[in-house]
């Protein structure tokens, strides 16, 4: 059984895996991060936030000496699931961490009609 966490996360309870929303691939077990099963890029800021104004220095970009953007996105289809803005050097963060005991003991209930 999957239950949607996110737009485009869910989690099979039955493998206890994260997948990818969009194409069902299988990511990573659901007891580590999500981000660990993903494809990582590293997004140059000037191309994500470009000068505001054409020929102007101007433009809302973090200084690349002091933030990365990192893209996570699923192996299998390419979808993004999601992206941070992080220091140079800090690690991935955990964002997401549930207690699939629970989840599985919830969702087993609703099977059985509880």
């Amino acid at each position: 059984m999957k239950v949607r966490i996110t737009e485009y996360l869910d989690i099979d309870l039955s493998t206890e895996q994260w997948c990818c929303n969009r194409c069902g691939r299988a990511l990573v077990s659901a007891r580590e991060n999500y981000k660990h099963g993903c494809l990582v890029r590293e997004r140059p800021m000037e191309e994500v936030h470009p000068a505001v104004v054409t020929g102007s220095e101007f433009s809302f970009r973090f200084d690349p000496d002091l933030c990365r953007l990192l893209e996570f996105c699923c192996p299998g289809c390419g979808v993004l699931i999601e992206n941070e803005y992080l220091p140079p050097g800090h690690p991935i963060t955990h964002d997401i961490e549930l207690d699939i005991d629970a989840l599985q003991r919830r969702h087993a209930g609703e099977r059985d009609g509880g």
